[in-house]
């Protein structure tokens, strides 16, 4: 625990998959919301999917229409790709390069990033791609200024360096160029590039999963005239490309192993054969229909868990001041076996009485102490006191009554805190909150 570690990978690479995989489900609602008609009726299913970690992090597919998608997470604190080279590398630009390549020049290309662009080549980056992509589309010739020469020169060059196998086929280019200095025919090339490539800005992870339900369900719920919440639908349809980026589907095979796969006389798998072997990682509209139209039925099935609605003054102060739920949990106990023992000490003994006094003095002063030594000016100090009052409690342990241990002693404090003589945060007024609480349905005392 008090031990840095020498990094983080394993949480950042799990943070990453999860925001890939909302990304992706953003954009199957996207495809899903463009096959609704204006009834909600779900329109040419079969043309429409979604290739989950092929190629790059997902493929969107619309009959012969493909786009790859590089999606690239980078946290708050990176701010902008500055260099193109750090556009080709961070951005995963020149990954994307390739695989347009390799697709023979036929897909579009998106950046899905929570970096922007800074200054200089990035901006003219973006700036040049949607003014050669509105030429494209217009069936115009693919021209470009003569000021962005320079930054053809200088992307080709970053591209060199991180797009694998691209010095070797650009070296064995007319041009003779040798691969290191991109040349006209190279430079006509990266234009019908950037026709095809989009830059996406999109949200961190810190801000999608509260945004991702009102951003991407809601549109959807409209077109499908359905009041139900948008967080039981998301979470039913994320889950659903959770599991396809991991090629965890289901198939129609199950796990029965392959055989008999290439006979004498097969032939090359079709196109067809070759997706229903990635079935595992494919995402359809049909998938998609059915998550939300089950979320739809079973809501409940689909929502968060509620949490237990706790009473009580000292479970509410203590969940106020940041408590866990096991803290409270052995706080709740730990009072009840207090209240127990001084009961039976009352029913025997006529001083029990006074002596429990005397402890509750000396329970309050450690208290006064314990906040003391924890208490900012900031909320969530709670749990920071919980474990100081069990600590000061240990060392003076030798001070308790002798029926008394450490834990029957924190039991006291958590009787005094039920009475409103202990806080784990500022003061407030408790009783409307557990009034508050009440009103909702929660029980206990």
């Amino acid at each position: 625990m008090t031990e840095a570690p020498p990094d983080d990978a394993g949480a950042r690479t799990a943070d990453q998959y999860e925001w890939q995989a909302v990304m992706a489900a953003a954009d199957g609602l996207r495809l899903y919301l463009d096959s609704l008609d204006v009834s909600g009726t779900l329109v040419s299913p079969d043309d429409c999917r979604v290739l989950c970690e092929r190629h790059e992090d997902w493929v969107m597919l619309r009959g012969a229409d493909a786009e790859l998608v590089s999606a690239k997470h980078w946290g708050l604190s990176f701010g902008a790709y500055t260099t193109l080279n750090s556009l080709a590398v961070d951005g995963g630009v020149g990954h994307l390069y390739g695989r347009w390549l390799a697709m023979q020049e036929k897909p579009t290309c998106r950046l899905v990033t929570t970096a922007g662009l800074g200054d200089g080549h990035p901006k003219q980056f973006d700036a040049l791609a949607k003014k050669l992509r509105g030429r494209r589309l217009a069936g115009q010739e693919l021209i470009w200024p003569a000021e962005s020469e320079e930054l053809l020169t200088a992307f080709g060059k970053a591209l060199l360096k991180h797009c694998d196998g691209l010095a070797k086929q650009w070296g064995a280019d007319a041009s003779g160029q040798g691969g290191t200095v991109p040349g006209p025919e190279h430079r006509q090339q990266m234009a019908r590039f950037l026709s095809m490539f989009t830059y996406q800005a999109s949200l961190a992870k810190e801000y999608v999963a509260f945004a991702a339900p009102t951003m991407y369900v809601r549109p959807v719920l409209d077109r499908l005239r359905s009041a139900v919440p948008a967080e039981s639908v998301w979470q039913a349809v994320v889950s659903l490309f959770r599991a396809r980026m991991r090629a965890a589907g289901p198939t129609s095979v199950g796990g029965l192993p392959a055989v008999l796969v290439a006979p004498v006389g097969a032939s090359v798998p079709s196109a067809a054969e070759l997706e229903q072997q990635l079935a595992s990682r494919v995402v359809t509209l049909g998938d998609i229909d059915v998550a939300i139209r089950t979320a739809i039925a079973f809501p409940a099935g689909f929502a968060r868990l509620p949490r237990m609605v706790r009473t009580s003054r000292l479970a509410i102060k203590m969940e106020v001041g940041g408590c866990s739920d096991n803290a409270v949990e052995r706080a709740e106990q730990l009072r009840m076996d207090y209240q127990d023992l001084w009961r039976e000490r009352a029913a025997s003994d006529p001083l029990a009485r006074v002596e429990q006094m005397r402890l509750r003095r000396a329970l309050l002063r450690i208290s006064d102490a314990a906040t003391s030594q924890v208490k900012t000016a900031i909320s969530g100090w709670g749990a920071d006191l919980w474990r100081e009052l069990e600590a000061q409690l240990e060392q003076q342990a030798g001070a308790l009554p002798g029926d008394m241990d450490v834990d029957l002693a924190l039991g006291g404090l958590c009787d005094l805190s039920n009475q409103c003589k202990v806080w784990f945060s500022d003061s407030f007024d408790i009783d409307a909150e557990v009034a508050r609480r009440r009103g909702e349905g929660g029980g206990g005392a």
